[in-house]
């Protein structure tokens, strides 16, 4: 098995789809100067809105960057981490948790260097129980340790709790709508499930938009906030151009 073609930032680290994750990564380290992210949800409202894919390459930057980089795919409905990076899904963090199997039996290395990746594993009877229970916010603490950033590849956040269960623990979260298949009504309400339980949503990743339909020059958006003198939260929004394609 292979890395599959959407693992771009493995494949062709030149390209500016790479880049836009690159900036993505550099939001992230200076979203919260003052509190860094070093726990990450990466999540989406609904099903196939890009999320396994922005959290797999988001992975592969940051790990590039010289930082130790965990992946661990915490969608344990249908996980899709092992299919990105082409690795198996036999053993994970279902075996970790419920045998109480060491970390070095589970996790597996990527071709990286920095970068280590924590599939599923046997998919559990009971997900939502799994991930709000103390073992794992006891492992996540403990990762803390060994590792520089964690990124959390959860389920959509409207059908489940997973998502949420896991946002409670985290540092930030990040949000994944696609601009074709996105839906205003479910990003409303992504966000007002992770408000329920006092989760920090540090930006949205606008995924699939056509660039074609973007005129002379190519543009991406990105978004990130910061707290202000008074303590409120700003939204800032900044434009990367890119010339004709």
């Amino acid at each position: 098995m292979f890395p599959g073609p959407e693992l771009v930032a493995l494949h062709n680290p030149r390209s500016l789809i790479t880049e836009s994750y690159r900036v993505l990564r550099t939001n992230i380290l200076y979203s919260s100067p003052d509190n860094p992210i070093r726990t990450l949800v990466v999540s989406s409202p609904l099903p196939g809105e890009g999320k396994t894919t922005t959290a797999g390459n988001l992975a592969v930057v940051m790990a590039q960057g010289g930082s130790r980089v965990l992946l661990v795919d915490l969608d344990l409905r249908r996980p899709n981490v092992h299919r990105l990076f082409g690795i198996s899904n036999r053993v994970g963090l279902t075996n970790l948790l419920v045998e109480d199997r060491p970390l070095e039996s589970v996790v597996q290395k990527d071709s990286v260097g920095n970068l280590d990746i924590l599939t599923t594993g046997p998919i559990p009877p009971n997900p939502a129980e799994l991930v709000g229970s103390k073992k794992f916010a006891m492992f996540i603490e403990e990762m803390k340790t060994v590792y520089d950033y964690i990124i959390l590849d959860t389920s959509p956040c409207v059908a489940y709790t997973d998502a949420v269960l896991a946002g409670r623990i985290s540092d930030g979260v990040l949000l994944v709508i696609s601009a074709t298949n996105g839906r205003m009504d479910a990003a409303i309400q992504a966000k007002k499930n992770f408000e329920k339980v006092g989760a920090k949503i540090i930006g949205v990743v606008l995924n699939g938009v056509n660039k074609s339909h973007l005129g002379y020059s190519s543009y991406y958006y990105y978004y990130y906030y910061y707290e202000d003198e008074q303590g409120k939260t700003v939204r800032k929004k900044k434009k990367k151009t890119h010339g004709r394609m």
